[in-house]
């Protein structure tokens, strides 16, 4: 499934817009309490447990944009918008979409 976050996509038609399709992704307080535990492990200013978290959950939520987006009948999103967003101490990752059909 081709995803982008452009409104088209170069050298493909779109033939049928499906709708907005969303995925969602949290992590728990236990989950931010575990990263922050690993902070230690920064090198150069930067956490790899934390880093491999955030791309775990923006993996996932996009996993089940996609999956709505098969689901409507569609075999591309785009239009993709990542947000990130804190909670009650829960970080929350959502992806949201344009599910479309493109030829060729």
């Amino acid at each position: 499934m081709v995803v982008t976050t452009t409104p088209t996509v170069e050298g493909r038609r779109i033939t049928a817009y499906h709708g907005i399709v969303t995925g969602e992704t949290i992590l728990g307080a236990n989950i931010l309490r575990d990263l922050f535990a690993g902070i230690r492990d920064i090198v150069g200013g930067r956490s790899a447990a934390y880093e491999r978290a955030l791309s775990e959950a923006r993996e996932t939520a996009i996993g089940e944009m996609k999956d709505r987006a098969r689901e409507m009948g569609g075999n591309a999103v785009v239009g993709i918008d990542l947000d990130y967003e804190v909670i009650n101490n829960m970080l929350m990752v959502s992806a949201s979409g344009t599910s479309v059909t493109i030829a060729g």
